[in-house]
């Protein structure tokens, strides 16, 4: 890589924390950032269940750390970032990755599954916003990148808590990029269209319904994992100094029909 390119794109002495990093696109993300040169800190609901992912990074030669954390405790949130921090003395990235999903008709969703998906998807979200943006702040820098969805745009069905919670990722993402842009910190989200991952192993075996999604993608193609790595790395990097408060499509045009 030129030096040009190096100094825009590059992330090293960067550290990272990427939640929900067990798999799917949490672990292609965390191995993106650590392929650009940063430090990773990959955060399960268990610290046991990163390991393929600590496995994967240090195979690459990548300095890395497995945590685990219940992204609905907010305790566990403060541990993992103030465990960081006494670390590698700084928090440089945050991906906000982690979330669940409980499908249902909304007039059967229950209480418990209503408050489970809320507290991972927006309340976790935000916390972890907030722990992370209290060093970045002292920093006066940093890059927090939180994962939305197609249902932060539209409805949805079956996934009512689902989609509340991602339409309220998006707002977050906003209202942090408003109050800490003037302290040097991005705040933006990436929104994936459909991933060939374990939340979509369901639909992926309904043929009707599988047909009807990939009809409906210009590309004619699921996304995988690693077509996240390039979004990732650029809203982490200095390449991504000016923008706040966008919500990224990647999502092989599917928004775009």
């Amino acid at each position: 890589m030129n030096t040009y390119l190096q100094q825009q794109f590059g992330l090293e002495n960067k550290v990272a924390i990427v939640t929900g990093a067990s798999r799917g696109l949490g672990q292609a993300m965390a191995i993106a950032l650590g392929e650009a040169g940063a430090v990773v800190v990959a955060v399960g609901s268990k610290a046991e269940n990163v390991a393929t992912t600590i496995e994967q990074l240090k195979s690459k030669g990548i300095e890395c750390l497995a945590l685990g954390c219940n992204q609905a405790d907010s305790e566990q949130i403060k541990q993992t970032v103030a465990t960081t921090v006494a670390a590698y003395g700084r928090v440089d990235i945050l991906v906000n990755n982690a979330g669940t999903i409980k499908r249902a008709p909304a007039h059967e969703f229950t209480d418990e599954d209503w408050n489970e998906v809320i507290n991972v998807n927006l309340n976790g979200v935000f916390k972890f916003c907030r722990e992370a943006g209290k060093h970045m702040l002292k920093q006066r820098s940093g890059k927090i990148i939180n994962i939305a969805s197609l249902l932060s745009f539209s409805g949805g069905i079956t996934v009512p808590a689902y989609a509340a919670s991602k339409g309220g990722v998006a707002q977050i993402t906003k209202a942090l990029a408003n109050e800490w842009a003037a302290h040097n910190i991005q705040v933006n989200a990436i929104a994936p269209g459909y991933f060939e991952t374990d939340n979509t192993v369901n639909i992926r075996k309904d043929e009707a319904r599988l047909k009807s999604i990939t009809d409906r993608i210009p590309s004619g193609v699921w996304g995988k994992p690693e077509d996240l790595a390039g979004a990732t790395v650029f809203l982490s990097s200095r390449a991504a100094n000016y923008m706040n408060g966008h919500i990224m499509l990647v999502d092989g045009g599917w928004m775009a029909r």
